[in-house]
Formats: structure tokens, sequence, C-alpha cells
């Protein structure tokens, strides 16, 4: 049994879901909050044959990063970046989503919301409220919300739970398929007022692997080719007349 084309078809079917995500990724690179998507490959095995066992390339399990990006000072009192591994929590029409994105807006109700007008939650699940004329807030590395001396509220802060697996959900925000922890410890996770951050994809990283992924789409191509043409041959060979 010829076993190349097969073999052939399912490198470049994980190469194209590869290009995907890489060509995704680059297009957000430049996206607060952005995790950039990966894809996990396995090696399949086939036994159909006792006497031989073919390797394929799976499709790829795709999952998001979870490092940080870059962060940038901002100097602007409604902007946030957490240090650490938690997410911000926001409210949306699917329920609460998890975010690393803090540039935030005050409405002239008080309400703190995301640029986006989703609301941004305390650590109970509730719309975080201030006062529309208390002036510029203060938001201390425990994520505690004052103006002039007032405790009015905490921005909510959550960590994923070991081996969660992230949705993506909008573009900046994520939803696991697991309850987030409630952090309630600050001595590896704190928030950074007037720092704002971006996107954790590494634009010069995904270029490589987009031309290495290209040439490897190109060399599955080849394969087929040359695989298509060598059994023309021997078809030809076999069914010619003696």
């Amino acid at each position: 049994m010829q076993t190349t084309l097969p073999v052939a078809l399912s490198a470049q079917l994980a190469a194209e879901k590869r290009l995907d995500t890489i060509a995704n990724n680059l297009a957000n690179s430049r996206t607060a909050g952005f995790r950039s998507e990966e894809v996990k490959f396995e090696q399949l095995l086939s036994t159909a044959s006792q006497r031989e066992s073919v390797a394929f390339a799976s499709s790829g399990e795709t999952y998001l990063s979870t490092r940080s990006g870059e962060l940038t000072q901002t100097g602007n009192a409604l902007d946030v970046a957490v240090s650490g591994e938690a997410f911000l929590a926001i409210q949306t029409p699917r329920g609460p989503v998890y975010t690393r994105d803090g540039r935030m807006q005050m409405l002239d109700t008080g309400e703190l919301q995301t640029l986006n007008g989703e609301s941004i939650l305390d650590v109970g699940g509730a719309p975080i409220l201030l006062d529309p004329a208390g002036g510029a807030p203060s938001i201390a590395r425990d994520g505690m919300i004052t103006q002039n001396g007032v405790q009015l509220g905490a921005l909510g802060l959550f960590q994923m739970a070991p081996g969660a697996n992230l949705t993506r959900a909008g573009t900046s925000g994520v939803v696991p398929d697991r309850a987030p922890v409630p952090v309630v410890e600050f001595a590896d996770t704190q928030v950074l007022q007037g720092f704002q951050e971006g996107s954790n994809v590494n634009p010069i990283l995904e270029m490589t692997r987009m031309i290495a992924v290209q040439r490897a789409f190109e060399q599955a191509a080849n394969l087929i080719q040359t695989s298509e043409s060598s059994l023309g041959s021997a078809i030809s060979m076999l069914g010619a007349p003696k």
C-alpha cells in the first residue's frame, strides 16, 4: 500500500491550520491584552497493516498562550495592567469573561467599564461604581480603588484553575472551562495603575514560524507530486502490453 500521499496530505492540513493561527496572531500583534493562539501537534499511528505502522501528522489542537505581554506606561489613571498570572473580570452578554486588557472608562453614572462598554467586575461579580464627581481614582497593587481617601471597591482578580482550557471571547477576552479562583494573596500578583499590557505576540518570531511552515507546506506538495508521478509511471509499466 502506498502511504506517501495520505501522510503528505495530513502534513499539509496541519501546516494550513498552523498558518491560519500565525496569521491571526500577526493581525493582533498590537491588540491590547491579546493572547496568542498556538497549536500542539501529535503523531498519529495507523496499524491497519500488521507489517508496518504509518505515522500521520494530526490536525493539531489549538490553545491560548497565557504568557504576559509587554507593559507600557501610559500615565492614565484608568489604565491598569496585571503583573502575574491573574485576569480581570468583565460582564458580557455571554456572561463573565476574563481579560488582560485593563483600559477602562468611567461613565457619568460612575460605573467602570471597558472601552467596549462591558462592566468591570469586583471579586464578587458585581459592577464597580465610583463617584463621577470624585476625580481620578487611585488603584492600589491589590486592586483596591479609592477616591478622596474613601475606599469604593476593588478590581476582581482571578487566576485560572490548573489545567483549564481557555476559549477566546472577543478580541482580548477568554472563558475557561473551569471556574477561576479569586486572588487573595498579592505576593506574586499586583495591579499596576497607569500601565497597559500589549499583545503577547512576538511578531518577529511569528514571521519566522510562518516562513518555516510555508516551506513545510511546499515540501509536502512536492512530495505529493513526486508520489503521483511515481505511481503513474508504475501503472504505465505494469499495464503495458507484453
